[in-house]
């Protein structure tokens, strides 16, 4: 019995979650896929199969993708379908603090007060603009 191609298996739902999260963190970041190439030294049309989930990505692919998405990689490997990236990017944070002065970790706490403060003057407005609306 000869092996069925993988065309016809169908798709590996992990795969394409996994391309789905890489394309876009990817579109997030405003990067295109050249760009992408140029700088991990992986090929377009590798980028392209991987983000279609039609590719598998073998492990360093994937540590130079997290590096230059600036994200872990257990983001990226998360099974849940709504993977919340601050829960990988707090695994993170101690790394990432290291070497900073107590300037740095005031600068650091202002800037986490301003990003909730402003989530709440966003969440505000909708709710705002939903009772204008009538919802």
């Amino acid at each position: 019995m000869t092996p069925e191609p993988a065309a016809l298996r169908g798709r590996d739902p992990e795969l394409e979650l996994l391309g789905e999260r890489l394309r876009n963190t990817r579109d997030y970041l405003g990067m295109s896929q050249q760009h992408v190439s140029d700088m991990t030294g992986i090929p377009r049309s590798a980028v392209s199969d991987i983000e279609r989930g039609s590719r598998r990505v073998d492990s360093l692919e994937l540590k130079k993708l997290a590096r230059l998405y600036m994200r872990p990689v257990s983001y990226f490997l998360a099974k849940e379908e709504e993977a919340d990236l601050g829960e990988h990017a707090l695994a993170g944070l101690p790394r990432a603090l290291v070497g900073l002065t107590d300037g740095d970790w005031d600068e650091v706490l202002s800037f986490a007060e301003f990003l909730k403060f402003r989530r709440a003057g966003e969440q505000e407005q909708e709710q705002e603009q939903e009772q204008e609306r009538g919802e």
